[in-house]
């Protein structure tokens, strides 16, 4: 551990501003000092990728697939120092660690495994019809190139997967975009050391200096400044609304606007049905408590709202949940200010008129560990407080009671975008169930049946983006072989020589 940043091949630490990570579960910091990219480091860092690009998009997938694969490789080289540095500064368990370390692993040898075809590119072939009346038609081919270097900013909450080399960075390099990290600065000692992995991929497979670097910065002027670069032409973000639309912001101001492919937030709407509850309630509010408190409810896809229609059913529903996840040992959260948040916007919506607090776990709780917390409300009161909309990253679910099937729609209308939906039904309901599908596929980008939306599967079929806020372009996925395509723009070849053509064209 350096504490310093990757501009391309070379460590510098120029600037004058340190800082340290935090360990949340001994609450004290960590040792390893980092130095904050200065002005001359960050031109250098975008200057080293905007000469790399015109090598980098032009290398066969083959070349770039097998650097893909190094850098899997070289990340498992890392082994134990890898995981207990993760630990030491989020208060994960090690298994987490491990689980996300597989799938930071497996997107990257995905990516490889599509681009050693060209397919990916969508090559599409328009031959001419030279004799066609009244006018000709022109022999047109076209396929997706990649749009030039790219800023990818390091998530809390998943400090590999969504990192350093996580789904963004390992797409953006897969459609041949050099790619320049702003580190988040709560696990900056494990980025720095998936960044020397994927110097050492990049130098051992012949990649050009600059194909990729780690920026360190522990506020937000280094991203700001990325963002502002001329020379950067797109942007990956994961993280809150404020954070997202700031970058979305300025992207949009400059001379040239760049797209920003943001993941913001989402409280991820769960409708269960009056037969559902009947039936099987005590079993749904078990599965839910998990849900909710799995990985201390930090994921962008926690279940922080669940709808139903007013009942004796829904009522013993709303008590058993609160039970039952009160009930679940207080876990650790990623910051104290990831801590400080949920308390304070927990207490914000919570505190609103005609809300409840059903049950808030009472058991010894450590320092920056999460007390769980459900409440619920009417749904003529949701409809009428936006405050009740808001999002709590943490342990915590709010329970809707609507009155009738009309204002549970309403309520769903009056989402803003999520990444998920869920419908919890029986079978002797499915006919009726047309009117809530239609609602929620028009605010969220994916919809579980009969399950929790917390998990995020990485294959080509997976949406995990959806109407804003849960991103700010919802044509594309932050997940999975399709997510490549913000990377890439469509470009067409008219009446061009055979000779001249790409390959996969001809």
């Amino acid at each position: 551990m350096t504490g310093k940043n990757y501009i391309g091949f070379q460590l510098s630490a120029k600037g004058e501003t340190t800082y340290r990570t935090f360990n949340p579960k001994t609450n004290t910091e960590n040792s390893a000092l980092f130095t904050e990219a200065n002005d001359h480091e960050i031109e250098s860092a975008v200057a080293l990728a905007a000469e790399a690009f015109p090598v980098f998009k032009n290398l066969p997938g083959a070349k770039r697939a097998a650097f893909l694969r190094a850098i899997a490789d070289e990340i498992l080289a890392l082994d134990d120092t890898l995981v207990q540095t993760y630990c030491n500064e989020t208060g994960l368990p090690e298994g987490r660690a491990k689980g996300e370390r597989g799938r930071t692993v497996g997107q990257l040898r995905m990516f490889a495994d599509l681009i050693e075809t060209e397919d990916w590119r969508q090559p599409t072939i328009d031959t001419a019809i030279p004799d066609r009346q009244p006018m000709p038609k022109p022999d047109l081919r076209q396929f997706l190139i990649p749009l030039g270097p790219v800023v990818v900013f390091g998530a809390s909450n998943f400090p590999l997967a969504y990192s350093t080399a996580g789904g963004d960075t390992a797409s953006a390099l897969a459609a041949g975009c050099p790619v320049i990290v702003k580190s988040h600065p709560m696990h900056a000692g494990t980025g720095e050391l998936v960044a020397s992995a994927i110097a050492k991929a990049a130098e051992k497979t012949g990649m050009p200096n600059g194909v990729f670097s780690n920026l360190n910065s522990a506020g937000i002027e280094v991203g700001q400044k990325l963002v502002q670069h001329p020379k950067v032409k797109a942007v990956g973000f994961t993280g809150s609304i404020r954070g997202g639309r700031a970058l979305f912001d300025l992207a949009g101001q400059r001379e040239e606007p760049i797209p920003v492919f943001a993941e913001m937030g989402s409280i991820n709407p769960v409708v269960i049905t009056s037969n559902a509850l009947k039936n099987r309630s005590a079993e749904i509010a078990s599965t839910y408590a998990s849900s909710i408190t799995l990985g201390t409810g930090q994921f962008c896809t926690n279940p922080g709202l669940i709808l139903g229609i007013e009942s004796p059913e829904l009522s013993q529903f709303v008590e058993d949940l609160g039970s039952k996840t009160s009930e679940i040992d207080a876990q650790c959260m990623l910051h104290p200010n990831i801590h400080q948040a949920y308390e304070a916007n927990g207490a914000a919506v919570s505190s609103q008129a005609n809300t409840e607090v059903v049950a808030v776990h009472d058991g010894p709780v450590s320092e920056n560990y999460a007390q769980s917390k459900i409440t619920t409300t009417s749904g003529a009161a949701f409809l009428q407080n936006k405050k009740l909309h808001t999002e709590v990253f943490g342990p915590f679910s709010l329970v809707v009671q609507c009155k009738d099937e009309s204002e549970l729609l309403r309520v769903i209308s009056g989402l803003e975008g999520q990444l998920t939906g869920t419908i919890i039904a029986e079978p002797d309901e499915y006919r009726q169930l047309e009117p809530v599908i239609d609602t929620l596929q028009d605010r969220v980008g994916r919809i579980i049946f009969n399950g929790v939306p917390t998990g995020v599967e990485v294959c080509d079929a997976m949406t995990h983006g959806g109407p804003y806020p849960a991103s700010t372009d919802s044509r594309f996925t932050a997940v999975g072989n399709h997510s490549i395509k913000r990377w890439a723009r469509p470009f067409s070849y008219q009446d061009f020589p055979e000779e001249l053509l790409p390959s996969f064209l001809k």
